[in-house]
């Protein structure tokens, strides 16, 4: 198993940016793809970005050209570096890992393992 750990939310204001870190422990890091996922309130948690061991990654619509996952294997962590922040990027934040170290996955059934969630708010 892993365990997941997020941590680097916030309240910014629109256009300001943030990197969110999520710390893996337990089995070995490389054995996991990553992605972010996120819950805006009142909303189904949606899929933003996936990272596979080899460093192939995968951004939705919304997130490509603003956002850049990352992940730093001696250090177990996985980063979503966030730019140009936007009310509407405001939710829960949540890191998430699938035994499948080189697919991406955009599906949140795919995933086995899920952090705590951190939340992002973005003001006008």
């Amino acid at each position: 198993q892993v365990q997941l750990v997020e941590s680097g939310g916030g309240l910014v204001q629109v256009g300001s940016s943030l990197r969110l870190s999520c710390a893996a422990s337990g089995r070995t890091f490389r054995s996991y793809g990553l992605g972010w996922f996120r819950q805006a309130p009142g909303k189904e948690r949606e899929f933003v970005a996936a990272i596979t061991w080899s460093g192939y990654t995968y951004y939705t619509d919304s997130a490509k050209g603003r956002f850049t996952i990352s992940r730093d294997s001696a250090k177990n962590t996985v980063y979503l570096q966030m730019n140009s922040l936007k009310p509407e990027d405001t939710a829960v934040y949540y890191c998430a890992a699938h035994d499948g170290p080189d697919t991406i996955s955009i599906g949140e059934n795919d995933y086995n393992y899920w952090g705590q969630g951190t939340q992002v708010t973005v003001s006008s």
